[in-house]
């Protein structure tokens, strides 16, 4: 059997990344799957760990499929797993990638657009450090290092949410980060747009935010945010429908912000929790923020 799954692995790392990866994921938003009944609870550990590597590719594997059909039945579980890491050391230089994938889903649509879109991230990530590599001059060091992976940041009966980041070191450091909220019932991806009933949330949070970095400068005279306009720095002015986000273990609405993005790049990456009241009247409902 390990074999087998290994071979199922290697088979998955070499399909091709569909080109229109954002088309795949916009379809998938709002498609809510015919939901099976759920039976018998007893489930066989060994069996559930075999699971959880080899559901990535099921649906593209007859042989997976088939490998499947050999274990018994097990309820349906939504998680996330490391499908494969990357590893590289060369001129004085590092890259560590792991590659996240879901597994569980009954919207098989969504769970493989997302698992190829992570699959696509990596590669090309990978792809980039070594392309840096071979920039470099015969005895040159590259003095460059690459860590990506992920977070589980919320999972219960609600929401998943999954963090993918990387952190690149050279002459400076940075850190990067993409957020992924699947409502777990209804097995569909969550964009901030959809959290609230029109665009008048875009305002309001984004007074919140301005309110909150200067109330952490006054705190702290270490923290400096860009919320003023000065010369020569970039002004906060607010965030748009595509601002990254996730909702956390305590069901709040987290803002996150990049290195560089609002602040200097000794403040690293950011994030604001949004106080629920600020936002409350302009909620679709209370099923996620409460």
């Amino acid at each position: 059997m390990e074999k087998e799954l290994k071979d199922l692995r290697d088979e998955y790392l070499h399909i091709p990344i569909p080109k229109e990866l954002k088309d795949v994921v916009q379809a998938a938003l709002n498609e809510k799957p015919r939901r099976k009944p759920r039976v018998g609870r007893n489930i066989l550990v060994t069996a559930a760990a075999a699971l959880l590597i080899m559901t990535a590719s099921v649906n593209i594997s007859p042989a997976a499929a088939k490998a499947m059909s050999d274990i018994p039945y097990m309820e349906k579980i939504i998680k996330v797993i490391t499908f494969v890491e990357w590893k590289e050391e060369v001129n004085n230089s590092s890259a560590v990638i792991r590659t996240p994938a879901i597994s569980g889903l009954e919207n098989k649509r969504l769970e493989q657009s997302l698992n190829d879109k992570y699959l696509s991230e990596s590669k090309e990530l990978y792809k980039e450090f070594t392309d840096s590599m071979s920039k470099l001059k015969e005895g040159e060091k590259g003095n460059l290092s690459v860590e990506s992976g992920y977070e589980i940041l919320t999972d219960n009966e609600t929401i998943l949410s999954v963090q993918r980041y990387t952190d690149t070191t050279a002459a400076s450091s940075s850190t990067e980060s993409q957020f992924d909220t699947v409502d777990k019932k209804n097995e569909v991806l969550l964009t901030l747009n959809s959290l609230f009933k029109d665009d008048r949330y875009l305002q309001v949070i984004s007074e919140n935010l301005k309110e909150q970095m200067r109330q952490q400068m006054a705190a702290d005279p270490d923290k400096v945010y860009w919320v003023e306009e000065e010369e020569d720095l970039p002004e906060f002015k607010g965030i748009d429908e595509k601002q990254s986000f996730y909702i956390n273990k305590d069901g709040k609405l987290v803002i996150a912000f990049d290195s560089f993005e609002v602040a200097p790049g000794y403040m690293g990456a950011v994030e604001f929790v949004i106080p629920t009241k600020v936002i409350s009247e302009l909620l679709v409902g209370d099923q996620y923020i409460h």
